[in-house]
């Protein structure tokens, strides 16, 4: 199977549960790399959070934030594309007040939020960064939105049922998160590919999240994770092991790694 290019998703793809890369992981991305294959990382993570993992694996090429609303060069810290989204905030604020839930607005210069959160505090380890306020959101100053993230511990398509008219929705079990209409993963793909000159039909996708179907389902060949939903896998061409056991590294060494005869 030859590629010129990879996206790689990183929660529950690339990265443990203790969100680490593996070594087998590392090997695989630098092998893959050294032959020629560019590889990008694709995932719905802020920039800070995803910059200590796009150096540590040595990429030159951008990389995509935020499911597709944003698009950056890590090296140099530019933003190369921003797809704010517009949104009735007192409503959307109006309807989060009522239920038991987290808020997080990423913004292009940082994120708020309602309350902290294991996860919220394992950003500000990763990344360096602290959001920019905490608490009633409705009170917050903040512009140019390019992701909302609402977590409410439980599937809610009832509650993001309510935005669809309005933006992109994607459905989690434990909430739902808000981009500009137009906005996904592949959309950023298809940008990047264009600057490259490369085909969709070359390129090689890995996710297991309802955020990576669109590129599953587009890109030459879809690799979903075996901890994905069947939803994921039903998007796929192939489904390579589980992302706490290097399934990653296991479809890239069996299908992707050439091997050269002497």
């Amino acid at each position: 199977m030859n590629a010129r290019a990879i996206f790689i998703d990183m929660d529950g793809t690339l990265l443990t549960a203790s969100n680490n890369i593996s070594r087998r992981n590392l090997e695989a991305i630098y092998k893959i790399i050294n032959q020629g294959t560019k590889v990008f990382l694709s995932t719905g993570r802020h920039y800070e959070i995803t910059v200590p993992y796009h150096q540590s694996l040595g990429l030159q090429t951008p990389m995509i934030c935020l499911n597709g609303a944003s698009i950056h060069d890590a090296w140099a810290g530019r933003t190369m594309q921003m797809r704010p989204i517009k949104l009735d905030e007192q409503r959307f604020h109006r309807l989060t007040a009522e239920i038991d839930c987290n808020v997080i607005v990423h913004t292009a210069t940082g994120f708020y939020c309602k309350e902290m959160s294991p996860e919220i505090t394992e950003w500000v380890e990763s990344g360096q960064t602290s959001p920019r306020y905490i608490g009633d959101l409705r009170q917050a100053n903040y512009q140019n939105v390019l992701k909302y993230s609402v977590q409410t511990g439980r599937p809610s398509p009832e509650l993001s049922s309510l935005f669809k008219d309005d933006a992109n929705v994607i459905n989690w079990n434990n909430g739902f998160e808000i981009v500009a209409r137009g906005v996904s993963k592949w959309s950023a793909i298809q940008i990047l590919l264009r600057a490259y000159g490369i085909n969709p039909n070359e390129v090689v996708t890995f996710g297991d999240g309802p955020n990576d179907i669109e590129m599953l389902r587009h890109a030459g060949v879809g690799v979903a994770m075996e901890n994905a939903s069947k939803e994921v896998k039903d998007a796929a061409d192939y489904v390579t092991g589980h992302h706490q056991n290097d399934g990653l590294a296991e479809f890239i060494e069996r299908y992707l790694i050439q091997s050269f005869a002497i």
